[in-house]
């Protein structure tokens, strides 16, 4: 007993001794707990809308104030154009915009029934669906508070034949029915980007940014590791060639793999589960690279403070893989995620990519619309070199 008690202290020490691996035991457990109970809703809250008012009546007037009232919508602008809307959307400024018909009110009194136009962004199928529920969702309250606002009434015709106003949740509107004594509002959707709908649309972007960061990032690290575990590295960190010499020298046959990942990802992309590169194609390789290039130089980065390659492909799947699919906006939407949780995921690549690329090739917008994210990843792939050249000077000292 005394010999099994002594083993068991014997592997407490290992643990103990080993800093990292303590903290992946005890911290991974906390990380994991807060990211998935936080981050993963579904819920789709802050669903940014804009509304169009051509009839600018008493009826479209109180619905825009429900849409502002509700928790899952974040009312942005009140255009008076097509052109506008189109803008917004180009600029990923709105989700969904609602468009009001002429005469709202007058056709509701006369005819018992208005149209309404939903106009959703169907790049994020659930999302979109989301949207156009919970609009529809204020339509049919609205009609519901007519219905009962009616029920006292003498005579229905009397309200067919004149406007009126009443009380309808504590606020103004018009109350008015046919002789039917109903109202009915009709919804007519819209998918942009993507009218047929399909979840392949949205996954698509995701998962490129996903096996492109964990591949990229894993490989280049193990590599570099691994030269660290068999002596070589130490004989190039000796010899007269220049940190970046190597390091360039070292991610350029990863990132010939990488981009033949690339171009596979993209045929299977378009050719298996149809969905068509709407943008330039120039364009999408070239933010395509640069992300490349981000992730290389952040497996260059962990190669440097890790010593061992099981270190390094832990580091760089942990690092990356949660993160990836939880922050990025990949499973869910970032603005539903608490604010510091949004705030760490300005620091996750996978994030910036998959937005540019349902830009220019889900939209079919320019480079112009996905400048923010292009910017942010230069500064990512700057970062990550120069800190990554630091350290191989550090070692050189």
């Amino acid at each position: 007993m005394r010999q099994f008690a002594s083993f068991v202290r014997k592997e407490f020490c290992h643990i103990l001794r080993d800093k990292r691996t303590l903290l992946i035991l005890l911290v991974m457990p906390v990380i994991q707990i807060i990211l998935f109970g936080f981050a993963i809703s579904t819920d789709i809250r802050n669903i940014k809308i804009a509304i169009l008012d051509s009839s600018q009546d008493n009826v479209t007037s109180y619905l825009i104030r429900q849409f502002e009232a509700n928790k899952y919508f974040s009312v942005e602008k009140l255009v008076t154009s097509q052109r506008e809307i189109d803008e917004l959307f180009r600029q990923n400024k709105i989700d969904m915009v609602v468009v009001f018909e002429n005469n709202f009110s007058r056709n509701i009194v006369h005819d018992g029934k208005a149209s309404v136009q939903l106009i959703a962004d169907g790049s994020n199928p659930n999302t979109a669906t989301m949207a156009v529920n919970y609009a529809s969702s204020i339509f049919m309250d609205y009609q519901l508070k007519i219905a009962q606002n009616m029920n006292g009434a003498a005579s229905v015709s009397q309200f067919a034949a004149e406007s009126t106003t009443s009380d309808i949740g504590g606020t103004t509107s018009v109350a008015a029915v046919t002789s039917s004594g109903t109202v009915t509002i009709i919804p007519t959707v819209k998918m942009l980007y993507n009218p047929q709908m399909k979840a392949a649309y949205n996954f698509v972007p995701g998962v490129m940014g996903l096996i492109l960061m964990l591949i990229c990032t894993m490989m280049t690290s193990i590599a570099i590791v691994r030269e660290k575990e068999h002596g070589t590295m130490e004989v190039l960190l000796v010899s007269p060639v220049k940190p970046l010499s190597i390091i360039i020298s070292k991610t350029i046959p990863y990132l010939v793999i990488s981009f033949i990942n690339l171009i596979t990802i993209i045929l299977l992309a378009v050719f298996v589960l149809g969905v068509p590169v709407s943008g330039s194609m120039s364009w999408l390789l070239a933010i395509s690279t640069l992300f490349i290039f981000v992730s290389l130089s952040m497996g260059m980065l962990i190669s440097t403070l890790v010593k061992t390659q099981a270190a390094a492909m832990l580091t760089s799947g942990l690092v990356m893989m949660m993160p990836g699919m939880l922050l990025s906006g990949l499973m869910f939407p970032v603005e539903n995620m608490p604010w510091i949780l949004q705030f760490v995921s300005i620091f996750v690549p996978a994030r910036w990519y998959i937005s540019a690329v349902k830009t220019i090739m889900i939209e079919g917008s320019g480079i112009a619309f996905a400048a923010k994210e292009v910017y942010i990843l230069l500064a990512m792939a700057a970062v990550f070199i120069t800190a990554s050249l630091k350290r191989f000077k550090n070692r050189l000292e």
